[in-house]
Order: C-alpha cells, then structure tokens, then sequence
C-alpha cells in the first residue's frame, strides 16, 4: 500500500477505531482522548497516509494560504528575507502557500471578514507591527486568525497569538559585553519607529544606563538605517564626543557604516589597548597602531610614545598622530554584513529564519486546533562575540 492510495478508512481500520475519530484525531479537533489520538497519529505514519489537501480545503472553505505582512523596509534587509524563507518552510510542511502582501493591498486597511485579505487567506502573520503602520489594524480585525512576530503595541484588536524575543535582555547582553571588555562611555544607534522591537531597544539603553551609574550616548537612526546613514552618525557622534568607546548598532546590516566611521578619525577597532588600560582601573586614551613590519605600538596618557617605521595598515592616521582611543562595535542583529565585515562585528543572532518558522507554526497549530488563541510564544537568541569586541576566539 502506498502513500497515493491510503485512506481515512484505512488508517481507521489499522487503529482500530472509526473514520470520524481519525479524521478528528489527524485534524486535532473533536473530544478524542489524547492516547487514542498519538495512536491514530503513529498509525498514519506508519501507512504513510497522506491527506487529500484540496479536498480538505473543500471541507473547511478554507483557502489552504496564510498571509505574511512585513515592514515597509523589509525588501532590503537580509533579517525579513530570512525569516520569511522560514515562514514559507513551515507553512509548506502544513500543505499551506503563502502570500506576501504588498503594502498597497493593504493600504486602506484589510476591513471585515469578507473583506479582499480575509477572503485569500486562512490567516495572517503580521511581522514587527508598528502602531503608525495604517494598514496593521485592518489586519487584526480581518475576521481570521492573526500571529504577530513581537507584540503590537497600538490600540488595535489584540493579536490571535504572538511570538515574541526578549528585546531588552539581548542590548543589556551587549551592554554588559562591551563594559566587561574595558568601554566605559557606549553609545547606541536606536531605531526609530514604534515597533515593539525599537521601542524596547530604546528604553532599555537608558535605563541600562541609570542601573549602572553610566552615561549611555543614545542616538536615533531610521529603523532601516543605511551603512551610509550610520556612518555619517557615528562621526558625528565621535567628533562631538571624542570619550565614547563603544558603538552598538541597532539596524540590520548598518554595523559596516560605523567601522567605516571609526577608519576615517584613526579609531582602532577592537579592544586594543582598552582593556588593558580597564585592567589597570583607568580610561584609555591611546592606540594601538600595527604596522607592515608586524611591530606594534602603544600610546597612553602621561606615556612616551613608541613607534616603528613602515606604513600602518590597521588605522588611517599615522604612528605619530595624536593618540585617539580604541573603539568596540557591536551589533543588535546578525547577518552576512556583520560576519563578512573586517573585523567582524560581535552581534546578536536573532536566529531569523528560526523565528520565520516558529511564527507560521503558531499560525498552523491555532488553525488546526493545536494551540489555543492568546498564545504567547518566546523565541531564543544568541550572542555571537567577533573580533570587533574581542582578543582572541569567542
């Protein structure tokens, strides 16, 4: 017997039990006790059945897609291209499409149930919903179920389930990172906007700020900040603030605009002389300058400088040039720009394709019954610590 030519009845008589149980058991609905529904599930496998999509689609009107509605930015960041590949992935596995909706789609608002979204889709996934985005509360009342990736924070119809990161603990993470490797006076490039990812990462380097005794230099850049938006920021911000040690870089793919930055005044990047001179309890002010000769020299306050000939390739200023201080670069979100960057820049792996596929499965198991409305889901992330910030191999 094979997968094409297996049926309900089949699985039925092999489980000993009837058709309707199977097909509650296999759709998770119906009252069937939990044991008989894992043996009707082993069973299933074990004849590889294979249920008819179309005809079940048929049986529900349903439209056998789900939605997936991203930031206007989206097109561009290699974060939301990967977490939609992993939407895509666990939405196929449920023999489910998906439908990227265009931004005028949705423009007017998404309205009732019968209105055009509704009508094309089973359900919807509405990635970092922003309160200013107009189109974000047609979709929560578009009459089907909803999963939003982070929590919305607008006075709209709550989501039908959530999957949300825990924002505020991933900056306090590199906060703590770059201060436990000697910078004392960190700035933080915030997105703007008013997604619950920007707002989080905002309030938190202030109040990361006021719990230490520390002074963060907090400035706003779009929440899809070019490399060269970034850039100009940062040198801005380290020629009117010469102190700052530290640069965390919120938006994805914007950390090599700050490398740059830091090239063009002479700034070291890496922990250098810091963290030594943090070692000795004291803010470093030199450099550290490596030359062709594979020689290196240091220059603190109140110290001789000593330097060697030849042409140095890791700064754009010479050995004798005024001693600036190392500088750390971190960034909230991992991607090919961060690993690919010289140095490679320590960030937070937010895991995007992971999340993709932990959104659309919350979708899934709501529609099928497997998890119930108002669920919050939380999704894992990892720092990834590079050269940027430290010595040696993470």
């Amino acid at each position: 017997m094979t997968s094409r030519n297996v049926t309900l009845l089949d699985v039925a008589r092999a489980a000993g039990v009837s058709k309707s149980t199977v097909s509650d058991a296999l759709q998770g609905s119906g009252r069937v006790a939990e044991a008989t529904r894992d043996r009707v599930r082993a069973v299933a496998e074990e004849l590889g059945y294979r249920p008819n999509s179309a005809a079940r689609r048929l049986r529900r009107s349903s439209t056998g897609a789900i939605g997936l509605h991203l930031p206007q930015t989206a097109t561009r960041l290699d974060y939301y291209m990967n977490l939609a590949f992993g939407a895509v992935a666990r939405a196929q596995e449920e023999g489910l499409d998906v439908v990227l909706l265009a931004p005028a789609s949705v423009a007017g608002g998404a309205g009732a149930a019968s209105g055009p979204v509704a009508s094309r889709v089973d359900g919807l996934l509405v990635i970092d919903p922003e309160v200013d985005d107009s189109a974000v509360p047609g979709l929560l009342d578009a009459g089907v179920p909803v999963v939003t990736g982070e929590r919305y924070l607008g006075p709209a119809a709550a989501p039908t389930g959530a999957v949300v990161c825990d924002n505020a603990a991933s900056l306090t993470a590199l906060l703590d990172h770059v201060t436990e490797r000697g910078a004392r006076r960190p700035a933080v490039l915030a997105p703007a906007g008013t997604s619950a990812w920007a707002t989080a990462l905002r309030a938190t380097a202030a109040s990361w700020g006021r719990e230490h005794g520390v002074d963060v230099a907090l400035r706003t850049v779009p929440f899809a900040a070019t490399p060269a938006e970034a850039e100009d920021t940062t040198l801005t911000l380290l020629r009117t603030d010469p102190a700052v040690d530290a640069v965390i870089c919120a938006p994805d793919g914007a950390a090599p605009g700050v490398l740059r930055a830091a090239a063009a005044l002479g700034r070291t990047v890496g922990p250098g002389a810091l963290s030594a001179a943090a070692a000795h309890g004291r803010t470093a002010t030199g450099a550290e300058s490596r030359t062709d000769t594979g020689t290196t020299s240091h220059t603190t306050t109140g110290t001789t400088a000593h330097t060697t000939t030849g042409t140095e390739s890791r700064t754009a200023t010479s050995p004798r040039a005024h001693p600036r201080t190392p500088l750390l670069v971190a960034s909230c979100v991992d991607g090919t720009a961060t690993r690919s960057a010289e140095p490679p820049v320590t960030s937070v792996d937010l895991r995007p394709a992971a999340y993709g596929r932990a959104c659309a499965e919350l979708l899934c198991d709501i529609l099928a019954g497997r998890a119930a409305p108002d669920t919050v889901r939380r999704h894992a992330w990892a720092l990834e610590t590079r050269a940027s910030t430290t010595a040696g191999p993470s």
